[in-house]
């Protein structure tokens, strides 16, 4: 249910009010809007509750919520929600931009894509310290050394680190060193994790699953809100067809899709949803004529030679015209791509273990 408290209601009504929700055995979500302020009752409906919610003075209305994920629908929250992290904005007019390497290599590496991409106007810098592969042979990741990596490129460019963890283990170790932690396409239904995330206290990048529904989507990202944590973003990169031409099947009508029914930011990934480094500028435009909040894109220095992923990454070159492109895209439907404020004066970071 959405109590809809009355717009003379205070501070400490809403959180009375929340008390008394939670004394009838519900969860109680506070959510402040632009006019008035809601919380959403979520748990096992039992008969009378919404009578006794609606009989105090402070609330206008209760209303039932018809969606399977109750903190996620649009019912609950209609105004898009932002999600920040440094220079990063994501939802709400803000198109973010995330891109970097599938795998931390080495110093170099990193810090030659950081400034790149920094330069062509990402906010965000994506790079894989942990690696979760098809085959137990191919590369793992460098791991804390990765993260640690990471860190450095983020102490000179300033740039948002956006890395995935894979275990509820890891979460904390992980959050030492990330802004936004990244739940990948296999570990979408891993509702441990999902939990320890929401319990993180940093923001969460959520990818579809590739045989994942919307609805299954939305109530993994539930499991995150759930714990309170609502800075959740949603990431499309593709999903498993019987096609077989491209890595996935990217399908960009889920953007439009999703902002109709849930308030969280949508972003695209055209580099694991094509597996083509060709296809990838062009459906990063594309994404932005969707209407998609921002892109995770993966570059690389030199392709050829990455340890994973190779054949789907731009070089930055390539990443510069590209995002030039989804500039004027984005101007022309009177949205602005998000460009980094001036990176901070570097700092000495430990890179030993």
């Amino acid at each position: 249910m959405i109590v809809v408290m009355k717009p003379h209601a205070t501070p400490e009504m809403v959180q009375r009010m929340a008390q008394r929700v939670e004394e009838l055995g519900l969860k109680a979500h506070i959510i402040v809007g632009t006019n008035r302020t809601v919380i959403a009752a979520i748990g096992e409906k039992r008969n009378g509750e919404r009578e006794t919610l609606e009989s105090y003075d402070e609330v206008e209305k209760v209303i039932p919520i018809l969606a399977p994920y109750k903190v996620a629908s649009l019912e609950t929250k209609p105004e898009p929600t932002t999600v920040r992290a440094r220079d990063l904005a994501v939802g709400n007019g803000h198109i973010g931009v995330i891109a970097g390497p599938c795998s931390v290599e080495s110093e170099e590496q990193i810090l030659q894509v950081a400034r790149a991409v920094k330069r062509a106007g990402a906010t965000g810098l994506r790079g894989g310290a942990f690696k979760p592969r098809t085959s137990p042979y191919s590369f793992q990741g460098l791991k804390e050394k990765g993260l640690q990596l990471l860190a450095a490129a983020r102490s000179e460019t300033g740039l948002a680190i956006v890395t995935e963890v894979m275990t509820p283990e890891h979460v904390e170790m992980v959050a030492a060193y990330a802004d936004v932690l990244q739940v990948g396409a296999r570990n979408m239904q891993n509702y441990h994790l999902l939990q320890a995330v929401g319990e993180s206290g940093r923001p969460v990048l959520l990818k579809r699953g590739p045989s994942a529904t919307i609805d299954e989507f939305l109530l993994a990202a539930e499991y995150i809100l759930d714990r309170g944590n609502s800075q959740v973003i949603l990431c499309e990169r593709g999903i498993r067809t019987f096609e077989s031409h491209t890595r996935y099947t990217l399908p960009l009508a889920t953007v439009p899709y999703l902002h109709e029914r849930t308030h969280l930011p949508v972003i695209v990934d055209p580099s694991h949803g094509t597996g083509l480094a060709s296809l990838v500028p062009p459906m990063c435009v594309a994404a932005i004529a969707a209407g998609c909040d921002g892109l995770i894109v993966e570059v690389h220095p030199d392709p050829q030679h990455a340890l994973s992923d190779g054949q789907q990454s731009l070089t930055p070159q390539v990443f510069a015209e590209t995002m030039a492109q989804c500039r004027r895209v984005a101007e022309a439907l009177g949205r602005y791509l998000a460009v980094s404020a001036e990176p901070p004066q570097p700092a000495a970071v430990s890179l030993s273990s």
